[in-house]
């Protein structure tokens, strides 16, 4: 006993040296694989992108304060680089995986991700950014949990389920941008996917025999908790099940008020979470639809998405027409005021104890407004540009944030406009000056004629106001200035406006963006730039070990820094299990 006592004491040691018995928030680690697989979701045999030989790719699974790891092998044969959408890195954009701020992963290499999901709950996905990766797949959910000694505003759900709704073509991401690059719009999508699989074939006519589709297995009596992702390309959605309600309790990091929805809107790259209780009798399925909003819905009911819901004691297959769509042709205001409902929980526990609605917006003073107008792509220097004020966006060789580490300059314009441009539009490279723990005001204006989805990087932003038509300084007059919702993705329909506001309390430089793929690759972004004028690694992570460079610094890149970062952290944790085993199965031994 004397010498088990004497390995117990060694234990302690070795953890208080190794540092994972200091009281530090634990870690995740996942290992991700991103490579080319042949699928046939619409019963074309394709190129897709998978991610450890999934389309979509595995869940991530984290609860709030986790150490997020992820080591990602890039068996593409180009660049890669994989965004968090609607996951805050708190202090370090550097993990952000977008081209203006971080060097692309290069084909063959492995590059670390590591951040910390800091006072974070919710439903989130993650994607390939560059270029229209997305189209091709690589997406999956993203999931923070509440720890434990923080309740959740409802019922403990019997059990997660992960839908991934999305346009797809059948041309791969490479033909798609040629399209674009050749002044083409993409066209009708072929098909609508369902966690990576097509229609049920609920009507022969629409639906070929042969396609796979999705089956969500379910209890009868039990109440679930479906997190629902927008993962498309361009078109949104409104999401139902047949003779089941929705109930409406969480969107981006934010609960919501809860409420009962038959059916629900959800525009490109928007997440929300539904309780949805198994209440139907069991004489059938259920069908699941997505189906498109804001196009010619008539042309477009063969890109609609069906699944199937299945009790586990159906009596047999989900029959007659699917649920009707809103019938709202002639009502724009349906949708809108729909979203308008759509209200924060101020009296719900967040991610901390305290209330997640005590942070009381509407009394704080704006530090900065910008009016951020879209128009329908229009040619610059020969080239179908898209823009956000008269300016498309181009990505610079040596990312943003890098520049300003290495005090590059040239790199980008610290210029972006307040009120959009009355001068021709431009391509540059022309971003936003922040002001740290300044709070800015932004009006999402479309003046184009298709639906626009706007997220930002690095923040939730408070959902204030939309309307149709201009927005004005009078429009502050209809602003919710309590309990609307906090998120990171916010639709703008056509010929209206959003308005938003950001508390700029996180230092980096963050992508403001469409979500709509082909806007978006055409130029329609900026970034916002909040620096601290002092510099501490309390507000802003130091340049990790594992940086890639690019452009201008590519001398610096050296093949065996790739995995430095994903050593030291990975090392340290095979380390500690390694001495723990040992020194358990030498105990084991003198019992």
């Amino acid at each position: 006993m004397a010498l088990c006592r004497f390995f117990i004491v060694c234990l302690i040691h070795v953890c208080l040296l190794v540092g994972l018995c200091s009281g530090e928030d634990p870690s995740v680690f996942y290992d991700f694989v991103v490579s080319y697989v042949t699928a046939s979701p619409l019963g074309v045999p394709q190129q897709v992108i998978a991610i450890n030989g999934k389309f979509p790719g595995p869940t991530i699974n984290a609860t709030t304060n986790n150490y997020v790891v992820v080591n990602v092998h890039n068996k593409l044969d180009e660049n890669v680089l994989i965004h968090w959408s609607g996951v805050q890195q708190r202090r370090s954009s550097w993990q952000d995986g977008v081209l203006g701020t971080n060097c692309p992963i290069p084909p063959k290499w492995n590059w670390t991700y590591q951040f910390q999901v800091k006072d974070q709950i919710g439903s989130f996905f993650y994607f390939p950014s560059l270029h229209m990766q997305r189209a091709s797949g690589g997406f999956g959910g993203f999931i923070i949990n509440n720890r434990p000694i923080i309740p959740i505003p409802f019922d403990t759900p019997d059990a997660d389920i992960m839908i991934l709704i999305g346009d797809w073509y059948t041309r791969n991401h490479t033909a798609l941008s040629r399209a674009l690059d050749a002044g083409k719009d993409l066209g009708m999508p072929d098909g609508v996917l369902i966690n990576g699989k097509g229609p049920y074939q609920y009507n022969t006519t629409l639906v070929p025999d042969g396609i796979d589709y999705e089956t969500i297995n379910v209890h009868p009596g039990r109440t679930y908790r479906l997190r629902v992702h927008n993962v498309g390309v361009s078109t949104s959605f409104n999401f139902r099940i047949q003779n089941h309600y929705l109930i409406l309790a969480e969107s981006e990091g934010s609960y919501t008020v809860q409420q009962n929805y038959t059916n629900l809107d959800i525009h490109v790259g928007q997440s929300y979470s539904f309780l949805v209780t198994m209440d139907q009798n069991a004489s059938s399925d259920y069908y699941i639809v997505a189906s498109p909003r804001f196009v010619n819905e008539s042309q477009w009911k063969r890109v609609t998405g069906v699944a199937i819901l299945h009790y586990t004691n159906s009596k047999g297959k989900a029959t007659g027409p699917l649920p009707d769509p809103p019938n709202d042709e002639f009502d724009k205001t349906y949708s809108m005021n729909q979203a308008r409902s759509i209200r924060w929980n101020v009296s719900a526990s967040g991610a901390r104890p305290n209330p997640q609605g005590s942070f009381r917006y509407g009394s704080i003073n704006v530090t900065d407004v910008y009016v951020l107008k879209n128009k329908p792509p229009t040619m610059i220097n020969g080239k179908r540009r898209t823009t956000l004020s008269g300016i498309s966006f181009v990505n610079p060789s040596t990312p943003i944030r890098l520049a300003d580490q290495f005090k590059l300059k040239g790199i980008y314009k610290l210029d972006f406009p307040n009120k959009p441009l009355t001068s021709p539009p431009r391509m540059e490279t022309s971003i936003i000056n922040g002001t740290y723990r300044g709070f800015m005001e932004v009006i999402l204006q479309n003046n184009n004629t298709k639906m626009q989805s706007y997220h930002m990087s690095g923040y939730a932003f408070f959902v204030v106001g939309m309307d149709y038509g201009e927005w004005t300084e009078n429009s502050r007059g209809t602003y919710n200035k309590w309990d609307g919702i906090a998120r990171s993705t916010i639709q703008v329909y056509p010929g209206a406006w959003t308005a938003i506001l950001i508390s700029l309390d996180n230092v980096g430089v963050w992508n403001i963006r469409t979500e709509n793929l082909d806007t978006w690759y055409l130029g329609q972004e900026t970034y916002v730039r909040v620096v601290n004028p002092e510099v501490n690694n309390k507000t802003e992570f130091p340049i990790p070990d594992n940086a890639l460079f690019c452009g201008a610094l590519s001398r610096l890149q050296k093949p065996e820094d790739i995995s430095l970062a994903a050593s030291k952290t990975v090392g340290r944790s095979k380390l500690f299990f390694m001495v723990l085993m040992i020194i358990c199965a030498v105990i084991s031994l003198f019992h």
